[in-house]
């Protein structure tokens, strides 16, 4: 196969667009997944933005190991203004209380990218030009104008940008964000430095102390990036990475490894829809001391992907039987997206404000929203994700990435919440141990165990199509479980590029607005 074939899949059609203009002209991965990364902050706002943080998986040919980046904003320094509350508010001022790190993701990525050249100008131009002209508003963004419009404490500028008039954007519209245009042009000019420090930093921890926020200008200015050692766990000849703590992809690596122990005692859908659900209750179980600041953790993160552990977890899982799950899940809304350059570099990349639009509150002359990832600390003292100043919040986000012994290269992952790692595992399994294509792991019917948006029940959700063919099954197992539509947003957006050495295939998700795409680099 010839290194010149490219591949971009995001859960937009734009995103795709500009990564793969991009990847055209030359450009690396890293580059096309900043420009893409921007353009999604543009035309999906409610599912993430510039304000939130981001997670990059990025694998070179002949790289043992793939290179992982961590951008998690901290908790501010001083955070005394929480000593009185009871819970930490969902939306408002004072849930947004963390950095806004994607940023500084972008520029390590760049960074550490010895191939990426492009100026920033051109990286940022798609962005720039859906901002400026405008795009037509799809039924997400809609839904998500929609659940906002009832909640109060969003500032005025969210409220005129998103909610015009009392009216929540509405699916067919063409709208427009020219202050985020203004934005990247500015970082255009003058580098992605320039959203931590000078004018721009100081409009938004202006916005932001408006709004009660406790974050500074030396919180937004002391915002870092930092690259880590990627989680790994070799699965029956499979490498499989993901982001290790503070994001939850130590459960992502934990229930396929737990899988791995048991595929043998899977042979139809009902078996190996009940395993994965059993592989993640158990691994779920052990949140409380899995999931935190790396930091915080003790010798239970450590040895969390050995096999002693990821066969005591396996153990525990019985075939014919469903364990009883008293489980709360945490919603959260997220863009995963890869490229795949013409020199064979492989991304896996993941960006989100967690709840929709975040904490709600809008930099008036940025035009983006503040993350409410703080969301997930505790104020319980007696809990290991207890909030702390400069502490990192535990993490829904984590790419995926595996590589095979046979020199093939899968990178995968998927938006929802808690709901990732339970989606990452069907569309793996799917692909890796089920001879499914990539297209049909991403795309067949799915579900999710856990609480969504505006449910507060925590049992299986299964979509349709699926719940006919094993719900005898379900039933027999004592499953608690309700069918839901098909192609249902709350099993996540996934997506897939392949890369073996004779083909590149790459999957997007029928539950999203997005595209995948396969073509040529130019030449110049």
């Amino acid at each position: 196969m010839s290194t010149h074939n490219i591949a971009f899949t995001a859960p937009h059609f734009s995103a795709t667009e500009a990564g793969t203009f991009i990847l055209k002209q030359g450009g690396t991965a890293t580059e096309a997944m900043v420009a893409a990364a921007a353009a999604i902050s543009v035309v999906y706002p409610h599912m993430n933005s510039i304000g939130g943080d981001s997670f990059w998986l990025i694998d070179n040919p002949n790289q043992s190991t793939p290179t992982a980046i961590d951008a998690c904003g901290r908790a501010p320094s001083d955070i005394s203004a929480y000593s009185n509350e009871q819970h930490i508010p969902e939306r408002g001022g004072l849930s947004a209380l963390t950095q806004a790190a994607t940023l500084r993701g972008w520029q390590k990525a760049i960074e550490v990218d010895e191939h990426a050249a492009l100026p920033l100008s051109t990286i940022l131009a798609p962005a720039i030009k859906l901002a400026r002209e405008g795009f037509t508003v799809t039924k997400s963004l809609q839904a998500g104008c929609e659940k906002l419009a009832s909640v109060t404490n969003t500032n005025d500028a969210f409220k005129a940008l998103y909610i015009p008039n009392g009216k929540p954007l509405q699916a067919g519209q063409h709208f427009k964000n020219p202050k985020l245009a203004n934005t990247f042009e500015h970082l255009a000019k003058h580098g992605l430095n320039a959203f931590y420090e000078g004018e721009l930093a100081d409009s938004f921890a202006s916005d932001l102390a408006k709004a009660g926020s406790i974050i500074t200008p030396a919180d937004i200015a002391n915002t870092k990036a930092d690259v880590v050692t990627p989680l790994s766990a070799n699965l029956s000849g499979i490498s499989c990475y993901n982001l290790p703590a503070p994001t939850q992809g130590v459960h992502s690596l934990q229930i396929i490894g737990a899988v791995n122990k048991l595929k043998h005692k899977a042979n139809t859908e009902a078996d190996w829809t009940h395993l994965i659900v059993e592989a993640t209750k158990q691994s779920f179980t052990h949140r409380p001391t899995l999931w935190a600041d790396p930091e915080a953790l003790s010798d239970d993160y450590k040895n969390a992907l050995t096999d002693e552990r990821l066969s005591e977890l396996a153990n525990n899982i019985d075939m014919a039987q469903a364990k009883q799950w008293p489980f709360s899940a945490q919603p959260g809304d997220t863009v995963w997206m890869a490229a795949r350059d013409k020199n064979g570099q492989l991304v896996s990349f993941i960006q989100s404000v967690y709840w929709e639009f975040g904490s709600g509150i809008l930099m008036s002359e940025g035009g983006f929203v503040w993350n409410n990832r703080g969301l997930s600390f505790s104020l319980n003292t007696d809990e290991t994700n207890v909030l702390k100043a400069h502490k990192k919040p535990a993490h829904t986000l984590n790419p995926a990435l595996a590589k095979f012994d046979d020199g093939r290269r899968l990178a995968y992952g998927t938006m929802g919440g808690e709901g990732q790692p339970q989606t990452q595992a069907a569309v793996f399994t799917g692909y890796a141990w089920r001879n499914k294509s990539i297209n049909q792991a991403v795309s067949d019917p799915r579900w999710l165990l856990g609480r969504t948006w505006g449910d507060t029940s925590t049992n299986l959700k299964v979509e349709q199509t699926l719940a006919s063919q094993i719900k005898h099954e379900l039933n027999q197992r004592d499953h608690d479980w309700v069918s839901v539509d098909n192609n249902n947003e709350m099993m996540g957006h996934a997506g897939a590029i392949l890369d073996t050495p004779t083909s590149l295939e790459a999957a997007t998700d029928p539950r999203s607005d997005g595209r995948a795409t396969v073509t040529t680099a130019g030449t110049q």
